[in-house]
């Protein structure tokens, strides 16, 4: 009998200008900005790596990948996010589902949305139809709204043998 639990993930980085956009392993072309990190800074994976992990009971994103080591300097985040699939299998567990919002001013990321749930589905070995990838704005109000942030938040449901 499996056991279904669920977890919660969020990331924010700053954006800087000439910095490349990459959001759920897709490149997003004729970005005006990308975030500042350490590792490739796709909010939108980290979130989910949290939400997997945090399902599962373990510690965060951070713990298993500090931004202070020289392994994950611009390491691509679709990395960490295979490590994070090991990390739970080894544990019993398995991606069920995630639903997932991406907080921007622009680029627009509709036209990109499928492409990051294929993928995001593929790295996990679920189907597309579980990976649910949205997009909003802030409207306008506080860091993000100003072009100077950009967030992620993501649910996941794992279930544990």
């Amino acid at each position: 009998m499996s056991l279904y639990l669920t977890g919660f993930g969020y990331d924010i980085h700053q954006l800087e200008k000439g910095r490349s956009l990459t959001l759920g392993g897709v490149s997003i072309p004729d970005s005006p900005h990308g975030p500042a990190a350490h590792s490739d800074g796709d909010v939108l994976l980290h979130a989910v790596c949290d939400a997997l992990l945090g399902a599962a009971g373990l510690e965060d994103i951070g713990h298993y990948f500090p931004n202070d080591d020289p392994r994950f300097k611009d390491i691509s985040s679709l990395e960490l996010l295979k490590e994070v699939r090991g990390i739970l299998r080894a544990e019993g567990g398995k991606p069920v589902q995630l639903d997932t919002t991406v907080v921007l001013e622009e680029p627009k990321l509709t036209p990109f949305r499928k492409q990051m749930s294929t993928v995001i589905a593929k790295t996990l070995g679920i189907s597309e139809r579980r990976v649910s990838v949205k997009a909003t704005t802030n409207e306008g109000i506080g860091a993000i709204g100003r072009n100077e942030g950009i967030a992620a938040f993501a649910v996941a449901v794992i279930s544990m043998s």
